[in-house]
């Protein structure tokens, strides 16, 4: 197993995937990353940087305090996210398990604002969302997003990227664009010359 990059994530980590913009749950599912030279990245590695993601990305607020079992959440959560992203890129059925993961993130919470009532206000609806359910709202907005990009006009330029060992996941908004970043293609490019001046094939 090669070496997590831990100390400063935000440093080492790519620069976020051609439709991150357009969807946080493909920006979620490359929260972990594989790099050359046997290194990684996780950026929901601990608590404290799951939290950083959570608040950067509008799914909660910086003063709601995350601890290891939620981080573990997102953490398993973002595996069944990649695993139906994999499926759909490799035209294979999704596994089971993953199905599942998501639906049951998706119905972990309510997602319309409920009816109340109070003495004062008399009825009115409101958005049940106490802190100690942060995290189950936060995840349910991702699996209801990664569902859009799965079943949306955007699946089918879903791709995974093509430069190894990089496991990131992107859309190919441009042409044949087959790589997450710019050092990514860049590293693409060198191979193929490197294969072409060597006579080995690629």
């Amino acid at each position: 197993m090669g070496d997590t990059l831990t100390t400063d994530t935000a440093q080492t980590a790519l620069p976020p995937a051609p439709g991150a913009d357009r969807y946080r749950s493909l920006e979620f599912a490359d929260t972990a990353a594989t790099l050359p030279a046997g290194q990684s990245y996780d950026l929901l590695a601990a608590p404290e940087s799951a939290m950083r993601w959570l608040a950067a990305h509008g799914l909660t607020t910086p003063d709601v305090q995350l601890y290891e079992v939620c981080a573990q959440r997102m953490r398993t959560l973002r595996a069944h996210v990649r695993a139906l992203f994999a499926a759909h890129v490799d035209a294979t059925t999704p596994p089971e398990e993953s199905l599942h993961a998501v639906n049951e993130a998706l119905t972990a919470v309510p997602t319309a604002p409920l009816l109340a009532w109070d003495g004062t206000q008399g009825l009115r609806r409101i958005q049940a969302h106490p802190t100690d359910r942060a995290v189950s709202h936060a995840l349910a907005a991702l699996a209801a997003d990664a569902a859009d990009l799965l079943t949306g006009p955007d699946a089918g330029i879903l791709a995974a990227c093509g430069s190894a060992p990089c496991d990131r996941f992107l859309l190919r908004t441009h042409g044949r664009r087959h790589w997450c970043s710019t050092r990514c293609g860049d590293r693409a490019r060198a191979a193929r010359a490197y294969a072409r001046r060597s006579g080995a094939p690629g």
